[in-house]
């Protein structure tokens, strides 16, 4: 049992006040995964050739301003950190890859969460109200979000294995259920040279879709119906990019969700109780999803 939860704002005055909205889901979906949380924030996106990138260290006190001016040597670029405790925000002209096997190389313990122009990610270990509020939850701005409360069924608890999963530049996914054929999915996209980061299912269901759109060319739409044929299992899926939430259901549909819908914005939860707060709720569409049916929102539609 997991908890997942979105919010995507409509109106642009709303944008300030995205963290103060959601902080209250997570508080509610607290009891629905007790060991970890995370969250992916959509925001303005910074201008190419520069990247966004959240950045995690496992050991604590890393000297993020060293690894700054490592970057300037070797890049020859200068980057801009926003640090708060074990975590940094970095703002600099990087490929993602070329920046990413570099971390590699050095084994420095110091992990990428995210990248691309609009994604910041927060994850880590603990209740999932004590962690939005060590990372700041309630001060983040942006046009919508994604989040999860997890309690772990499968592999161990960590920092890497806590939801959202990345893939690609801008593209995030959450889940609630389980994974019957994970492994085979993972060696399909081995023998295609993509990397693992965790033994997660949810983080195969994520490098699955991502592949089908980079590798085989098709929209979100085209690879979440590739998966209702490839991914079995268990699933409600909410899928974050720069400018879309989506979520999608198995075709059981046995892992809740629930959806509010008004003119000032669009919220998804595993339950309602976790919205019930929002202003104007009380007014809204309110529905539980269909199972393998795609439903997607676009920031300013």
């Amino acid at each position: 049992m997991c908890g997942i939860i979105g919010l995507m704002v409509r109106k642009e005055e709303l944008r300030r006040s995205l963290g103060e909205l959601i902080l209250p889901m997570f508080d509610c979906m607290a009891e629905r995964g007790p060991d970890s949380a995370g969250l992916a924030v959509f925001a303005a996106a910074v201008e190419p050739p520069l990247r966004r990138f959240s950045l995690f260290a496992t050991g604590s006190g890393y000297d993020w301003y060293a690894l700054a001016e490592s970057l300037q040597r070797e890049f020859g670029c200068r980057a801009e950190l926003a640090v708060r405790d074990n975590r940094a925000e970095m703002i600099a002209p990087l490929e993602a890859g070329r920046f990413r096997q570099w971390l590699k190389a050095r084994d420095g313990g110091v992990r990428i969460l995210s990248a691309g122009r609009s994604i910041e990610v927060f994850k880590d270990v603990g209740r999932p109200d004590q962690v939005a509020r060590r990372y700041g939850f309630a001060e983040v701005q942006g046009t919508h979000c994604v989040g999860h409360t997890r309690m772990a069924t499968e592999s161990q608890v960590s920092p890497a294995h806590a939801h959202p999963f990345t893939a690609g530049e801008d593209f995030c996914l959450v889940h609630n259920g389980s994974l019957s054929n994970p492994y085979s999915l993972r060696r399909l996209l081995e023998e295609e040279e993509l990397e693992f980061e965790t033994d997660n299912d949810s983080e195969s269901a994520c490098r699955f879709l991502q592949w089908r759109m980079q590798r085989h060319g098709e929209t979100i739409e085209q690879a979440l119906r590739s998966a209702f044929e490839k991914v079995d299992g268990f699933y409600t899926f909410l899928i974050g990019t720069a400018r879309e939430l989506i979520l999608v259901r198995d075709a059981f549909a046995c892992k809740p969700a629930v959806v509010a819908e008004t003119e000032d914005y669009v919220a998804i939860s595993s339950e309602y109780r976790s919205l019930a707060h929002l202003p104007g709720v009380a007014n809204a569409n309110i529905f539980e999803p269909l199972p393998e049916r795609i439903y997607m929102w676009q920031v300013g539609a």
